[in-house]
């Protein structure tokens, strides 16, 4: 059994310069974390992060370090790109994964109908992979839980799977009141929601996690740990950082060039529409450029125009990969 109570931060791979620097990051400092590709991100045929399959990814990371768990963020139904019954994906994430998050949530609003899909997709997944591990549960944004809900979903899980495989649940997600929207974390922390929901760690003999780390104080994130939390997901937060380091070099350069540059970004970024999820109903991209991009940049690192810039501005991937790491420092920090 994998020991998984010394990880803190699970991070989102955005880029592959994101994926370097926790690379990096851990070798150098000998500690554990857990990469957390949405199928959106990576999957079976190919991602928005560098293209890389499910396959190529873990093969990539672990030909670099043995200090990273690989886990599918939010697998199942509905989460990929199209409003699929996430099977195709599974086979593979059973294959090359250490951990898969069984999320049938989106699709599967009821209970009843959320937990049937939940043990379905365990068996499922351990049935082509008996060394696997699971996370359980959502985040508040998909379908909000209460403590006696996420202590329901624990019983009926322990009734209804093979003790051996029920013993295979290693993360729950717990909700304290966060949310994502336009680059900021739009949720108010409930601290005393958290410390009841710290009451199912102990009870269940499971680690807690939480999703939507990004863009929180420090304060909070200190709490959360200090409450009992055992682990913590960031995604976007990153995306973002490289983002505003591309802009930051783009604004250093001539006049014309850097308007020309910002502009180029600002269009790729509105044609891709993977900014649209993330805004309110009121948001005026034409308006408000720079927050679109910051938003949206991440998805599309990899556009062969954003690469053409970039190779024009002399070692942007070093002070991208050196903001990325101080972020890392700062985190393990508090």
């Amino acid at each position: 059994m994998e020991n998984f109570s010394s990880v803190k931060y699970c991070i989102g791979p955005m880029s592959k310069n994101v994926v370097d620097s926790i690379i990096d990051y851990v070798n150098n400092k000998n500690i554990k974390m857990i990469l957390i590709p949405s199928r959106r991100q990576i999957e079976f045929n190919g991602g928005y992060v560098n293209d890389w399959t499910t396959k190529d990814f873990c093969s990539y990371v672990r030909s670099k370090t043995k200090n990273i768990y690989i886990e599918r963020d939010h697998g199942g139904p509905g989460q990929g790109s199209t409003m699929d019954d996430g099977l195709e994906s599974f086979k593979q994430d059973a294959k090359y994964l250490d951990i898969i998050h069984i999320d049938p949530w989106k699709k599967y609003q009821d209970y009843e109908e959320g937990l049937k899909y939940t043990l379905n997709l365990i068996n499922y997944c351990y049935n082509l992979n008996n060394d696997l591990y699971f996370e359980v549960a959502t985040e508040e944004a998909i379908r909000p839980f209460s403590v006696e809900n996420l202590r329901q979903l624990m019983k009926d899980l322990k009734e209804g799977l093979d003790e051996k495989i029920y013993n295979r649940i290693v993360y729950l997600v717990i909700q304290s009141r966060t949310a994502l929207k336009e680059g900021v974390n739009t949720g108010v922390y409930n601290n005393e929601k958290l410390k009841n929901m710290m009451k199912l760690n102990k009870e269940f003999n499971i680690l807690t996690k939480e999703h939507n780390g990004d863009w929180i104080s420090d304060y909070e994130i200190k709490d959360k740990f200090d409450n009992g939390l055992s682990a913590l997901n960031i995604a976007p937060e990153f995306g973002m950082i490289e983002t505003k380091v591309i802009l930051e070099e783009i604004e250093k350069l001539d006049e014309s060039n850097s308007k020309e540059y910002f502009e180029k970004f600002f269009e790729i970024c509105h044609n891709s529409k993977k900014w649209v999820k993330w805004v309110k109903d009121d948001f005026d991209p034409f308006q408000n450029k720079k927050k679109l991009i910051e938003i949206c940049g991440h998805y599309v690192f990899t556009h062969p125009s954003l690469i053409e810039i970039k190779e024009k501005i002399p070692n942007i991937d070093n002070r991208i990969n050196e903001s990325i790491r101080n972020r890392l420092e700062h985190l393990f920090s508090l």
